[in-house]
């Protein structure tokens, strides 16, 4: 009897012993030229119901594209629990000229993103995973493992940046719609040289997020993703997100180190002034306020 209690018991606990990896492999599809290989993973993406929200080729990683697609269900819940859970609108695709496609991990991300609102989303969070599987294929998991129990207050070392961290606000306007209009203004412009790769606006409930290419051939995505791993593709693009009339990201010693959790010290200390740099071209893409980006 006491045998089939604990075993009772572990099966309850067991999405918060577990680990959880941040990305799952698809099945192969043929390779060659990029753009033919990423329309071929679209249409699947599509016929399975996902609407297209943008794709985009990352500057200084040839080979490599990242697609980003939304769901209609997850968006009602982004919908209903608000705020900062915008950032998690976009389900990111990623795909490699060889025919190699990777895919986020919701499980992962949404534990991280929604936090103690998971539960409320976690039935549609469940039927995503679910349709990506049937869609691009049910592969190895790969990126690393945190506890499922630690990625709502997911930190990579005892003292780092965390999902609500001050860092993350770069400009506060006047209004939602000010914040809105000068963030697509800009990446209109090519501010910074970025670009816009997606946008999903829930205006009723004033939040927003931006998918950035970081296109800067020295300062851009494309020298750190190299040093810590283009494999995790799927963790692009880097956001910026609008709560009411505050415009933020995600503090990149937080959302790098979550996309890359794997990566020792080592390797993110060869990249420690990136944190900066994002934070700098994107409070330029937000209006350009606010305190100097640390580093």
């Amino acid at each position: 009897m006491r045998k089939f209690l604990v075993a009772v018991l572990l099966l309850c606990l067991s999405p918060w012993v577990w680990a959880v990896s941040p990305y799952i492999y698809g099945d192969r599809v043929p390779g060659g030229d990029l753009g033919a290989v990423m329309t071929a993973v679209e249409s699947k993406l599509t016929r399975a119901g996902f609407q297209l929200a943008g794709k985009y080729t990352p500057q200084g990683l040839p080979g490599y594209g990242v697609i980003v697609v939304t769901d209609r269900d997850l968006l009602k819940d982004i919908q209903h629990l608000g705020g900062a859970t915008i950032v998690g609108a976009g389900i990111r695709v990623g795909v490699k000229s060889d025919g190699t496609v990777s895919y986020i991990n919701p499980d992962y991300w949404y534990r991280a993103y929604f936090r103690k609102q998971f539960r409320l989303a976690e039935k549609n969070v469940a039927a995503v995973q679910q349709r990506l599987a049937r869609a691009l294929g049910r592969g190895k998991p790969f990126g690393g493992e945190v506890a499922a129990k630690d990625l709502p207050d997911y930190q990579y070392m005892f003292g780092m940046e965390g999902f609500e961290s001050d860092k993350n606000l770069l400009m506060e306007h006047l209004e939602f719609e000010d914040a809105v209009r000068t963030i697509q203004e800009n990446l209109a412009k090519g501010v910074g040289r970025t670009a816009k790769v997606y946008e999903v606006i829930i205006p009723e409930r004033k939040i927003a997020v931006f998918g950035v290419a970081l296109n800067d051939p020295k300062e851009g995505e494309g020298w750190w993703v190299k040093v810590i791993g283009p494999d995790n593709i799927a963790a692009l693009p880097y956001e910026i997100y609008v709560v009411n009339n505050r415009a933020n990201h995600l503090f990149a010693r937080y959302r790098i180190a979550l996309g890359w959790p794997a990566v020792g010290m080592g390797t993110f200390m060869r990249i420690v002034e990136a944190p900066g740099i994002i934070r700098d071209t994107l409070k330029a893409v937000a209006g350009e306020g606010g305190a100097p980006a640390e580093r």
